[in-house]
């Protein structure tokens, strides 16, 4: 908890001067969890049109899974005691990642993320459970995202100088650890984060606001206030793109948001290309990796032709000079 009063501390100022610069997006009360043992909602997801919740650290392995009215229809609990659930991702149809992944000192050699059944049951399993190591250290961290195009996941860390989006390898293996590699900047407290269903744009969320991004070029497409709740930390994008926000607190409210116009522009698929040309693009065109980091090919072949260039030009003065 200190390091969230610390955050807290730190991000008035910012989200002072965010609130005075423009206005909120619309927000409304989408349900109101019922039941008590729902008391530090750390992440939400959206999984077959069931809401995925996770209580912060101090709770048992467990997750809950919440239906539109705010009920609990189902538990999905494993053994052992987690060192400090903080994250969510969608796993596909049936199922969520679970991102063991908080470490306020920064002192764990390496985080968890499981890969869970959820659905409307209770439900006791023995979870795949992956280890995932950070370059250079430690790191804390709250946010897990999962690409829903090739279900490569991504970690974002929580540091008051700012955060960074690592990515985790595209196939990850239960028998050795797997190694993150940082691909990009992010906000500095980063609380949670979710894919649009697209998978051109992820959003981040801190405890004030939230911005969008573009994938695999990690470009800012735009930043928003969020409503006041009491810790909001949680943010979810169901399949049909509406987001919603959550905070900690028992009964808390969850809440739909909707995003200023200028980000749901800009999130609006590209138009088809015309007959006569293809649409203009402001966003990165290269072929890119899964994480983001552009092939090398591009590079060599303008190497290439500048090198090429220079050799043709050469050749022309050589023979000017012999003809003169």
């Amino acid at each position: 908890m200190l390091d969230r009063i610390v955050g807290l501390v730190a991000v008035v100022p910012f989200a002072v001067g965010t609130l005075a610069g423009a206005p909120g997006p619309h927000a409304a009360v989408e349900f109101s969890y019922r039941d008590p043992a729902i008391v530090e909602s750390s992440a939400l997801v959206v999984v077959d049109d069931l809401f995925v919740t996770v209580n912060d650290s101090g709770d048992s392995g467990r997750v809950f899974v919440v239906d539109r009215s705010g009920a609990t229809v189902g538990v999905t609990s494993w053994d052992g005691d987690p060192v400090d659930d903080e994250a969510l991702a969608p796993a596909g149809s049936g199922s969520v990642w679970v991102g063991d992944i908080g470490d306020n000192g920064g002192s764990r050699d390496s985080v968890d993320v499981l890969k869970v059944p959820v659905g409307r049951e209770d439900q006791h399993v023995d979870p795949e459970r992956y280890e995932l190591v950070y370059p250079g250290g430690g790191r804390d961290a709250e946010t897990l995202m999962a690409n829903p195009r090739t279900g490569q996941l991504f970690v974002v860390s929580k540091n008051l100088f700012g955060g960074t989006v690592y990515a985790a390898p595209r196939h990850l293996s239960t028998t050795h650890p797997n190694r993150l590699r940082p691909v990009a900047d992010s906000l500095a407290f980063a609380t949670d984060g979710s894919f649009f269903p697209d998978g051109r744009h992820y959003v981040v969320r801190d405890y004030a606001g939230a911005t969008v991004y573009t994938f695999p070029g990690h470009e800012e497409v735009g930043s928003f206030t969020l409503p006041k709740q009491r810790q909001g930390e949680g943010i979810a994008v169901d399949g049909d793109g509406a987001v919603f926000v959550g905070t900690e607190g028992q009964f808390s409210d969850v809440l739909r948001v909707r995003l200023p116009r200028a980000v749901e522009q800009a999130l609006a698929p590209p138009p088809s290309p015309s007959p006569t040309g293809g649409a203009y693009s402001s966003t990165l065109t290269l072929d890119q990796d899964d994480d983001g980091a552009a092939p090398l090919w591009p590079w060599l072949l303008g190497g290439v032709v500048v090198v090429g260039f220079a050799a043709g030009a050469v050749r022309l003065l050589t023979r000017h000079g012999s003809a003169s």
